[in-house]
């Protein structure tokens, strides 16, 4: 059966299943999704005639926000105890169906994998399988070569594949959504790693010294203790830090910091800046306004801001607040980018990024 699988966090399978069945039928294909509760994993089918290479042919991930990453799957296959190299070769001939020609394999385990023997074993099979697809000509010979795709291989366990393809020009960034970064010992808190990971998911990754470097000038609002500030400082912004609660000592010392003592819904500039990020947990329609009055009065030209989702209907509050953006930019008459996702380093929030465009 023709399906597409689907990347998502661990307990949001819904959001992304009902996100993808959305968007598919606003392009004219209808299907149905199947989560796998807490796992990350959605298999979402469209029926008959269209298939999964249509699907993803129309649809682009950048435009969805729970589905981290995705691929077209193939088959399922069986794994043996021994040879398992054999059993994905003979597997993929026997498909009876071609795919795009592909240069390398990716072995992935689900993100909550809790099996460290399965994930070892994952990470040291990516050799020893890429050299027998190559030597089967399921594999272009040279893996550093210009490909349409790549081959993805999921195992849920040691004893079956998922095996489908990617398409080079509608997949996530970093395998699985999710980059690896690591939080140095200086950041005044771990969320300073959500700003960092927005930047590499939405900036063009030839284009960052363009939007965030020449000691350009930012407001954090709800700064406090600092952990976005810091970001902002490490690309050599000048920051005001907006916030009622105290701030990173270390972090004011750089002399790249004034501490605004307000509340950050309430604060703005007395000109324009480039930047406005804001972390501050509260009703996300509230946030979104926000958003929306910083862009049209003028008051920045790039935002990053998280908009904290109800347990019980975090697709359908997302659906609202993207109204309230989408809508109140264009009323303000402006030229404007925005794309939203359901961050690796996000829990209950998704993180939005919006460019004042023209």
């Amino acid at each position: 059966m023709e399906q597409i699988l689907l990347f998502c966090r661990p307990g949001f399978e819904i959001e992304a299943g009902r996100e993808v069945t959305d968007a598919a039928a606003g392009e004219g294909i209808f299907g149905f999704f199947e989560p796998e509760k807490d796992r990350g994993l959605v298999r979402f089918y469209p029926s008959a005639p269209e298939t999964a290479d249509e699907l993803m042919a129309r649809l682009c991930l950048e435009d969805l926000v729970f589905v981290r990453d995705w691929f077209v799957v193939l088959g399922e296959i069986d794994l043996p105890g021994a040879d398992r190299v054999s059993a994905i070769i003979e597997g993929l001939t026997e498909l009876g169906r071609g795919f795009p020609g592909c240069a390398r394999v990716e072995i992935r385990v689900p993100e909550n994998n809790a099996d460290s023997d399965l994930g070892n074993f994952a990470r040291k099979w990516v050799s020893p399988l890429s050299r027998g697809l190559r030597g089967a000509g399921l594999l272009k010979a040279d893996q550093n070569l210009p490909a349409p795709a790549r081959l993805e291989v999921l195992l849920p366990d040691f004893s079956r594949a998922v095996v489908g393809f990617s398409l080079a020009t509608n997949r996530a960034r970093f395998v699985g959504g999710i980059p690896r970064l690591r939080l140095p010992a200086s950041a005044p808190s771990r969320s300073a790693l959500k700003l960092e990971e927005a930047w590499k998911v939405f900036l063009p990754p030839d284009q960052e010294l363009e939007y965030l470097g020449g000691g350009k000038k930012a407001a954090d609002l709800g700064a406090a203790p600092g952990g976005w500030t810091w970001q902002l400082v490490r690309q050599g912004m000048l920051v005001s830090a907006v916030d009622n609660g105290p701030m990173n000592p270390e972090l004011m010392a750089t002399g790249q910091v004034e501490h605004v003592v307000a509340d950050g819904y309430g604060w703005r500039p007395k000109r324009g800046i480039d930047w406005m990020v804001c972390d501050i947990v509260d009703q996300p329609r509230k946030t979104a306004r926000l958003a929306v009055s910083w862009l049209a009065e003028g008051l920045c030209r790039y935002t990053v801001f998280n908009l904290k989702l109800p347990m019980k209907k975090r697709y359908d509050e997302w659906l609202v607040c993207q109204e309230i953006l989408v809508n109140g930019l264009r009323e303000a008459g402006i030229g404007f980018r925005l794309r939203a996702r359901h961050l690796y380093h996000d829990r209950e929030e998704i993180t939005c990024f919006i460019e004042r465009t023209g």
